[in-house]
């Protein structure tokens, strides 16, 4: 059995998260999504609410699982038995970030294999923080995000009122 680890904030799940999930639950035969904790960004949501986001989003996969991880996702990976870690790629930049993410990876776990799945081409430009900033400007992102995501984010950030134009 082949474990793959996809590690992330999720603040929140993106159509282009769920587009990388979908590739990987069809290529392994379990797929281990991670809330990673990044102490370098403030997030909006609870890793607890991420958690749930995502388990609703994935609820008809049924060999892939949602966790949690403080540390590093390499020890993560070990320490569950997974032999790859995969990366959602939207465009070059994104490319030279992970590719040296993946180069410290390996570094520090040269048995972990890192695999780069893109998402759909027309999902290249969705972001989590485009997402939050879209619903506080009061635009839908329903096609952006699971419908769970889209009420979450309405909840938290949509305009309370409008001004006259």
């Amino acid at each position: 059995m082949t474990i793959a680890v996809y590690a992330g904030s999720f603040d929140p799940v993106t159509a282009g998260h769920m587009s990388v999930i979908r590739q990987a639950a069809r290529l392994f035969s379990h797929v281990v999504v991670v809330v990673a904790r990044n102490p370098d960004k403030q997030t909006l949501l609870t890793a607890e609410e991420r958690m749930a986001l995502i388990r609703e989003a994935v609820t008809h996969h049924p060999n892939v699982t949602v966790a949690f991880a403080r540390g590093l996702i390499v020890d993560f990976a070990r320490d569950i038995g997974a032999s790859v870690l995969l990366r959602g790629v939207r465009g070059a930049m994104d490319a030279q970030f992970e590719t040296t993410l993946a180069q410290n990876n390996r570094a520090l776990a040269p048995e972990l294999s890192t695999l780069f799945l893109p998402a759909e081409a027309h999902l290249a430009e969705v972001s989590s923080s485009g997402l939050k900033a879209r619903v506080a400007r009061g635009e839908d992102v329903s096609a952006f995000c699971p419908p769970a995501v889209a009420a979450k984010l309405q909840e938290r950030l949509a305009p309370t009122h409008r001004s006259p134009a």
